[in-house]
């Protein structure tokens, strides 16, 4: 299926739904990219939802080559969590209401250049972990703390 989330969307309207999805914490040494997307102009990671038969491994690799251009190996990807409850209660600027669970991954094996060619990104730009900006996504924010609290020490 194409994109499983729009079709939905078209039967069921703005109504909350139970959305899966994946992100990716792509770190080089203290630093994390993070994108600033279109559609409500904060930070955030590169990720998706799952597309039906997807494995959450696919959607990640898949969703971090179209939000930023750059290529991961599936093997090199390292499990956060997965993070789910009243934190990933999102509305989007269309009215969209989702309750995401997300899994999200760690890597910091990839190739390519950063490429904004893409509707989703407006910037994209690696960020010292003490330099996040603090217009993040909503979702992304006990995402990135967890990140932060847990590996931060290991870079200082």
């Amino acid at each position: 299926m194409a994109n499983y989330m729009l079709e939905l969307r078209e039967i069921v309207g703005h109504r909350p739904l139970i959305q899966c999805g994946t992100s990716v914490v792509i770190r080089d040494e203290n630093k994390i990219l993070l994108q600033l997307r279109r559609d409500n102009n904060k930070w955030g990671l590169p990720g998706g939802s799952v597309e039906i038969g997807e494995m959450v491994e696919e959607t990640a690799t898949r969703e971090v080559k179209e939000e930023t251009g750059l290529e991961i190996n599936s093997n090199s990807l390292k499990l956060l969590g997965v993070f789910s409850g009243e934190g990933q209660h999102y509305i989007y600027p269309n009215g969209d209401e989702v309750y995401n669970v997300v899994t999200v991954f760690i890597s910091d094996k990839y190739s390519g250049e950063l490429d904004l060619e893409n509707e989703e990104s407006i910037s994209l730009q690696f960020f010292e972990l003490d330099k996040i900006p603090h217009e993040i996504n909503p979702p992304d924010v006990e995402i990135i703390d967890k990140y932060i609290n847990n590996y931060y020490s290991t870079f200082r």
